[in-house]
């Protein structure tokens, strides 16, 4: 305990506060949703490796299914919140900065009332069309059932999002680690489980889902109201309903279409899949999805900092903020980019032995992903300064390149078709938003020090890229573990001799000196 306080103190002397105060706050945020994110990927892993296996032979299509119904729950609940998740974490953080905080509770009350009735009548429709949805995404008699749990979510989705956005707006991000990031997969995996006892089916599986958002709702309304408590009330300004709905009109279609950038080509897929096919993509969109976990884990803590910073109008505090947590996302992200492009195999052996078969897809969609990584938190910066409209239009634009992409290449080049449609859809995605940002906000990610990256890259993927042809004929679980371990050491000692900025490694040396010292 005392060397952790020592090591705090040193930090906190070589970091000084004026200057790296928002730093620290946003690294520290981060911390905690890596850990979240942690859990996160370990849990949902889990929940699909289980399925897989659980259902013996039919284990692929099963999966299938389970993730067609959870992730369109998971889709809409993105829309039907109607954008009063990123309106919380806006509005609350301005206020915040304006030092009104008793204004918050106002607002996200309203913010909770239009995402709640939007979502609620959503999920109705769902429900009722839930066998025509089934039939149109060729998920049988089972799909049904499971559409059917899927509506269910759709509310809870929604709301649960609205109140860890004004927890995140206060900037607090421990709350969405413990509910979303943790909490939420561990209760599905834990619900689906104990559902298995009364009848290892599909509908169960994803009834468990439902089950495990309606928890995270309730949890993430009671730490809004614990956190907020002490605020005194103020009344919500005049036309907040009118400002909230002209900001989450735009929003609530690109936030469906958001999900969708992940999930169209899987969508379209799904049409001409065979066998297990659409099981085995589906395990290669999820492992190449992780690739971004690092970035969603700063986006949600970076978010509030941009509302308030540009509601102040501190540009160059923001652009500089911005070009720092890019380069070090980017630096959090290579070395899991590398394993997965060194060894895609024994990844998707994880979800057994005919998931392999996915390793060229999964190859395909990390390039997108790259690109997605490596411009930061361009996106977000988009939406927390008010360009709402714009951010539709991107999307849109982004969706029917997926789409069209997908029907073109899907039928012929199969799983491989439907990765290079995403893949292609998030060049275009974030080319376009990198180009908005620069043009409304005036700032961009990249600087001298981005491409001291390229030498601690090469180090690591020239590593891993050994160990695993040395390995190749051993048990995949060593040639995983082994090539996974001795690249990121490498890859580590390469960034600290080659990658860091001057000023970073200058701070290094004073927290390494005063850390030490008795």
């Amino acid at each position: 305990m005392r060397s952790i306080k020592r090591l705090r103190g040193a930090i906190h002397v070589a970091l000084p506060n004026e200057r790296f105060g928002d730093h620290l706050t946003i690294l520290s945020g981060t911390g905690q949703n890596i850990a979240g994110l942690a859990v996160f990927v370990a849990a949902t892993f889990a929940t699909n490796v289980l399925i897989s296996r659980a259902f013996g032979a039919a284990g692929p299509a099963a999966l299938g299914t389970i993730t067609l119904a959870t992730q369109f729950a998971f889709i809409a609940g993105a829309a039907t919140r109607f954008g009063m998740d990123m309106a919380a974490v806006r509005r609350v953080a301005i206020d915040l900065g304006k030092g009104e905080p008793g204004r918050v509770r106002a607002v996200l009350n309203r913010a909770a009332v239009i995402a709640g009735a939007v979502s609620v009548a959503a999920g109705v429709l769902v429900f009722l069309g839930a066998g025509p949805l089934a039939r149109a995404f060729g998920a049988g008699h089972a799909g049904r059932a499971a559409f059917r749990a899927a509506a269910l979510a759709l509310p809870f989705v929604a709301l649960v999002q609205v109140y860890l956005g004004g927890t995140r707006g206060l900037k607090i991000m421990r709350h969405t680690l413990s509910i979303y990031w943790a909490g939420q997969p561990v209760a599905w995996l834990l619900l689906m489980v104990l559902g298995w006892l009364v009848s290892k089916s599909i509908g169960v599986s994803v009834l468990a889902y439902a089950l495990s958002w309606m928890l995270a709702s309730a949890a993430a309304w009671l730490v809004w109201e614990r956190e907020t408590r002490d605020f005194a009330a103020l009344p919500a300004e005049p036309g907040e309903v009118r400002e909230l709905l002209r900001y989450g009109t735009p929003r609530a279609p690109a936030a469906v279409l958001s999900q969708l950038l992940f999930w169209t080509d899987y969508f379209v897929f799904s049409r001409y899949a065979k066998g297990p096919e659409l099981g085995v993509y589906a395990a290669a969109v999820r492992v190449a999805q992780a690739l971004a976990l690092f970035l969603i884990a700063v986006n949600y803590m970076f978010s509030p900092f941009v509302a308030d910073l540009h509601a102040r109008g501190e540009r160059q505090r923001l652009d500089n903020l911005y070009k720092a947590l890019t380069r070090w996302v980017v630096a959090g992200t290579l070395p899991l980019l590398l394993l997965l492009a060194v060894v895609p195999g024994p990844v998707l052996k994880i979800f057994g032995g005919r998931f392999q078969s996915g390793t060229t897809a999964l190859r395909i969609l990390l390039i997108g992903q790259a690109v997605n990584v490596a411009v930061g938190s361009v996106g977000f910066i988009l939406i927390m300064v008010g360009r709402t409209g714009w951010d539709l239009v991107v999307y849109a634009a982004s969706f029917l390149v997926d789409l069209g992409v997908a029907f073109l290449l899907a039928p012929r080049l199969g799983a491989e078709g439907a990765a290079i449609a995403q893949a292609v859809t998030m060049v275009v995605s974030n080319a376009g938003r990198l180009y908005l940002v620069w043009r409304f906000v005036h700032i961009q990610p990249f600087n001298r020090h981005y491409v001291r990256l390229i030498v601690p890259a090469a180090a690591g993927g020239l590593v891993m890229l050994a160990v695993h042809l040395a390995l190749r004929n051993a048990a995949w679980p060593v040639d995983l573990v082994a090539t996974g371990v001795t690249g990121a050491v490498a890859y580590v000692f390469a960034l600290v001799a080659f990658g860091l900025a001057p000023p970073e490694r200058a701070a290094l040396r004073r927290i390494w000196g005063l850390g030490s010292t008795p």
